[in-house]
């Protein structure tokens, strides 16, 4: 499996979600950097299990022990090492999915990659349980980060249906987004929250599942990161969020809706601010020639509804081929709705690829 990313900031990920633990490794960190384990475990806890009725029930600790790499505070320069343990598994609910294989999920295709060998419990290393170690590393990355002045941030834009007032492109601020990556559930419109949080009960109650778009910026950015062709800013973060399991979709900037504009309503108009070249507006979303542009970098990623419902579905049976199709119906314990979990997933890879790609242009 490849499950290394990176240039010169290299992430690791293990285990599977019903194994005794996951981890993730970090290699090429700066030494001396300070990071502060509190912040890291506010992070974990944005993206933990079992916190309202918008996750799933299970519950997890989801605290990582550190294992090397990090001393008195600071890195050390050596791989910074974490595991975190799985607690609370209930491997039966899985037991028929070796013959049984979940619409939408990669049991089959898993399956058939790594000839019936893969851990096909809670989705094995398919898993957005995953996502927690990917987490680990993008709450150091970003601690390094935001140290050069570079602070990420992201709300639900959209949930079900139902919108979020969008980022300014232009003016999305600093504070703004550190107020945000605080949060459990972060959006602009307080309201646009509870009538989200009504679709996923909806859902929920109907044994069903949504999906949703996270919007996410980063401010403070100089202009002039990223290596074209194949290392832009946008081909990087690109490889990284379609990592996230469920994520369908990525877009910069004014993204899809460009195909619909003339170049004279899609071209931001340079001006000098301050001593600096900057745009008037931000339909680019921070990068140009994969490169970025010294303006807030905008970017939005879309989740598909949670695969595991409780609905009955239709699948096969691969002991049975003569069967055309057999029921399914899946247990467990699932999110009806993986957005709000998936924000700080969503920060913590834009963290380290942007850290990477810093380095690579020192």
């Amino acid at each position: 499996m490849a499950s290394t990313w990176g240039n010169h900031i290299r992430l690791s990920i293990f285990g599977e979600s019903h194994g005794p633990a996951i981890g993730a490794v970090l290699d090429g960190l700066p030494a001396g950097e300070a990071i502060d384990m509190e912040e890291v475990l506010l992070q974990m806890k944005r993206r933990a299990p079992g916190q309202d009725r918008a996750s799933t029930p299970r519950r997890e600790g989801d605290a990582p022990q550190v294992l090397s790499g990090l001393l008195d505070g600071h890195t050390t320069g050596a791989p910074l090492a974490a595991v975190i343990a799985n607690t609370n598994t209930r491997s039966g609910d899985y037991a028929n999915l070796l013959t049984k294989p979940r619409p939408g999920h990669a049991d089959f295709t898993g399956g058939v990659r790594y000839h019936g060998a893969n851990d096909p419990r809670g989705g094995g290393h398919f898993s957005g349980r995953l996502t927690a170690p990917l987490v680990f590393a993008g709450a150091v990355c970003r601690q390094i980060l935001l140290r050069r002045g570079i602070v990420i941030g992201s709300h639900a834009y959209a949930i079900a249906g139902v919108g979020d007032t969008p980022f300014d492109p232009v003016k999305v601020s600093k504070e703004e987004l550190l107020d945000l990556s605080r949060r459990p559930f972060p959006v602009i419109d307080p309201k646009a929250q509870d009538k989200m949080r009504i679709e996923i009960e909806k859902a929920r109650l109907d044994c069903d599942s949504v999906g949703g778009i996270v919007e996410c910026a980063a401010a403070g950015l100089p202009a002039g990161i990223g290596s074209p062709i194949f290392d832009g800013v946008e081909n990087r973060l690109a490889s990284i969020l379609f990592g996230i399991p469920a994520v369908r979709g990525v877009e910069f900037g004014a993204g899809f809706a460009a195909a619909g504009l003339r170049g004279s309503e899609h071209n931001d108009p340079y001006a000098m601010e301050g001593g600096q070249v900057r745009t008037t507006t931000n339909r680019h979303g921070g990068a140009l020639g994969g490169i970025t542009s010294g303006m807030p970098l905008l970017l939005r990623v879309a989740f598909k509804p949670t695969p595991s419902i409780a609905k009955e579905q239709q699948t096969v049976d691969l002991q049975n081929p003569q069967e055309k199709q057999v029921p399914l119906t899946v247990v467990g314990r699932h999110d009806p709705c993986i957005v709000p979990r998936a924000l700080p997933v969503v920060e913590s890879a834009v963290a380290v690829a942007l850290l990477d790609l810093m380095t690579d242009c020192q």
